[in-house]
């Protein structure tokens, strides 16, 4: 209920604004006509993309199942798989900048990382 609460609110937010920029006015059963069709239509994505995971003997959806499900608006196949290439781009780098920091750990410390080591060693033999 809580869900549906909020997509209400979402969609009754949308279509004031749309309502401002076409000066024109909607009624309340239109909004929540429309709040209920998007919330069914939420549904029936979920569904699809269980059933796309389920199909590929995999119990996680991917980025590739929700770009099969947008598969039939252009627009949108291009947004999602243009967001999905810059996420995978900002993994890689994380990726990196993880990898040099365990090798700069593991032997390539400085001499400012070395003497912290070194305080920090004696600081636990202390305790």
């Amino acid at each position: 209920q809580r869900l549906k609460a909020a997509v209400h609110y979402t969609v009754g937010c949308l279509v004031q604004d749309v309502a401002e920029d076409k000066e024109m006015q909607f009624s309340k059963q239109t909004i929540a006509a429309i709040s209920e069709i998007t919330f069914r239509q939420c549904e029936n994505f979920a569904k699809d993309l269980e059933m796309f995971a389920r199909h590929a003997k995999r119990s996680t959806v991917t980025t590739e199942d929700v770009k099969l499900l947008a598969r039939r608006s252009n627009s949108l196949l291009k947004y999602i798989t243009q967001k999905s290439e810059e996420l995978a781009s900002s993994n890689m780098e994380q990726k990196e900048k993880k990898k040099k920091k365990s090798s700069a750990a593991k032997g390539g410390r400085t001499s400012g990382e070395q003497e912290a080591a070194v305080t920090e060693s004696e600081d636990s033999n202390m305790a």
